[in-house]
């Protein structure tokens, strides 16, 4: 629900809507191939997850999982909603049931994955495991056999990272925004190379010297933290209120908490202390020139300052016109971010993961605001009975961006009854998220 809603907000955006289509401008599939929700694209299935995986990740508004290791489990649906249409369009009969089964299966390899494996402690992007997890369950979905899984999975670990240098200072651009849809295309891709035939790699991880192992982790083991259950869905993370790096998202509900004491008295603020995780004072403090809408969506003084002036935080508010407001850049350079011990250890521990920031403003006359501190986001495990309602009207407004009303209604029916959402046909589901003209 909530990463349909995602992608269909992203097609508001042309740096977004100009990289997808097929992958030669012009082709088309005249039979079998799968669609793309809120457009009328009939692709194969490698460029379909493409396109739906960007979509969905675009805003940096889809779901979230923070641990060694972070990501967005959500867009593994790039290839899930591909694999099931190309299937539901070759004669196949895939439920709503078998993608929500497929989408379980991705979040656990995916997550687990990410709770002990730091990918990014040696420069590698997190969206690998969005290939691994991706990977399998296309190619469970595409009716491989066991051992076709294990060499498409193989196939995925030798294929290596993309280094992180797009998500960072200086480089950091647009790649963060459809690097996902790349990786998730690539599971199918490699899923159907499995199906027809083709080998795999029995070490592809451990082979001395020139295994994933050694040649990229530092010789460190890939390990998984706890058995492979629905740990990692029951505990995702939603960005239900803000589109903002997820190690922000407290901090941005801070600065709107201070907003009415402190818009009006912008020049007379001395400094501003942010107290944050380790893992946020490491990818998103970033002072100096921020070059473009995704240098912006990961800083964390540029979130907070903009909730501070504005009350708010869209994705308008990364875009140029509001970044060239010099109240932004001025508050920014008076912002001080520090690690608190305490954030990072409840971040870590398994039974918490919280993603807590603290924010407090001192004025040049001597005094302070309260330090609003937040522990937990809305769209915590935590805060559930208060962030459904809300990402149900997420959903609401984002369908509204692009399908007509009654669509919408149905769309929102489905989500409130999920025993005839399990078992509807992906085929129906798909075409009610579809545009025509």
């Amino acid at each position: 629900m909530d990463s349909l809603g995602c992608a269909l907000l992203a097609l508001r955006y042309p740096a977004c809507t100009k990289l997808l289509g097929p992958v030669v401008p012009g082709a088309v599939m005249q039979s079998g191939g799968a669609r793309v929700p809120g457009t009328g694209d009939v692709l194969d299935p490698v460029a379909a997850a493409f396109n739906t995986g960007a979509m969905i990740r675009w805003l940096d508004y889809n779901d979230t999982w923070l641990a060694a290791e972070w990501g967005h489990p959500s867009d593994n649906f790039g290839a899930i909603l591909a694999c099931a249409d190309h299937r539901g369009r070759n004669g196949d009969t895939l439920t709503m049931r078998d993608v929500l089964t497929a989408a379980i299966r991705a979040y656990e390899i995916q997550g687990v994955l990410a709770l002990d494996n730091a990918f990014n402690r040696v420069g590698l992007d997190h969206v690998l495991l969005v290939r691994i997890a991706s990977t399998a369950v296309a190619a469970v979905m595409l009716g491989c056999s066991k051992d076709q899984v294990f060499n498409a999975v193989s196939n995925a670990w030798l294929d290596g990272g993309a280094l992180r240098t797009y998500r960072h200072f200086p480089n950091t651009g647009s790649r963060k925004s459809w690097a996902a849809g790349d990786a998730t295309s690539r599971g199918v891709r490699l899923a159907l190379l499995a199906r027809a035939g083709e080998m795999g790699y029995a070490t592809a991880l451990t082979a001395k010297t020139w295994g994933f192992q050694d040649a990229l982790f530092g010789g460190n083991p890939i390990t998984l933290a706890r058995p492979l259950g629905s740990y990692v869905i029951e505990n995702i993370l939603f960005k239900i209120s803000y589109p903002a790096e997820f190690h922000a998202q407290t901090a941005v509900e801070a600065g709107i908490a201070l907003h009415g004491q402190v818009a009006d008295r912008l020049d007379q603020i001395d400094r501003v202390v942010i107290r944050t995780q380790e893992s946020a004072a490491r990818i998103i403090d970033k002072t100096g020139p921020l070059q473009n809408p995704a240098d912006r969506d990961h800083c964390l003084q540029y979130m907070t300052a903009v909730a501070m002036i504005f009350g708010a935080l869209t994705a308008e508010h990364y875009e140029d016109a509001v970044a060239s407001d010099p109240r932004i850049d001025a508050l920014r350079a008076k912002m001080e971010v520090v690690e608190h011990p305490g954030y990072t250890r409840d971040y870590l521990d398994p039974d918490k993961r919280s993603i807590g920031n603290a924010v407090q403003v001192f004025f040049k006359d001597g005094s302070v605001t309260d330090e609003v501190a937040i522990d937990y986001p809305i769209g915590h495990r935590r805060r559930r009975a208060e962030g459904v309602p809300k990402l149900r009207q997420k959903l609401a407004e984002n369908l509204a961006s692009r399908l007509p009303d009654p669509r919408c209604e149905t769309l929102l029916k489905l989500f409130d009854t999920p025993d005839d959402l399990d078992a509807m046909p992906v085929r129906d589901w798909i075409d009610l998220s579809v545009v025509t003209s």
